[in-house]
């Protein structure tokens, strides 16, 4: 039997929260969602986590907007890219975004895909299950030490 995945959600727009919420609850594989609104507020999640202990996991997958209150999607990236801890996590930047100098700078920062959220409901519900079904049952992660 496959570990639970944990999958943290950085994302300030309620509505896209509970449809990508709702894709990942309605699919076949079992994943723990963090969402969390912020920037700052998912950087100092990141930091109290570090030591990754059964009580303060960290995520396995991070889905991070770059628009976003208090601390850009950008910074976040950058943070957990360059520690030593969190650089292994996968980070898919969600974001409306499709200006080149967002996609250039997350891929730069070492983003693991960069995708534009649509208005289509639908799109966007497919999107995340095809998000998840690869990370969650496809990519090989290292073991946790």
């Amino acid at each position: 039997m496959k570990k639970e995945k944990i999958i943290l959600l950085v994302e300030d727009n309620e509505g896209d929260a509970e449809l990508i919420l709702e894709a990942l609850n309605n699919s076949r594989t079992t994943s723990h969602v963090i969402v969390i609104n912020n920037g700052e507020d998912a950087m100092q999640f990141l930091k109290e986590h570090e030591e990754d202990t059964q009580e303060k996991p960290l995520p396995d997958i991070i889905l991070l907007d770059l628009n976003l209150p208090k601390l850009d999607g950008k910074e976040v990236l950058q943070y957990v890219k360059q520690n030593q801890a969190t650089k292994r996590i996968p980070v898919i930047i969600l974001t409306t975004s499709s200006l080149q100098k967002d996609i250039k700078d997350a891929l730069d920062s070492h983003a693991n895909a960069y995708i534009v959220k649509t208005g289509d409901i639908e799109h966007l519900m497919n999107l995340i299950k095809s998000i998840e079904n690869f990370w969650v049952n496809f990519a090989i992660f290292p073991q946790k030490t």
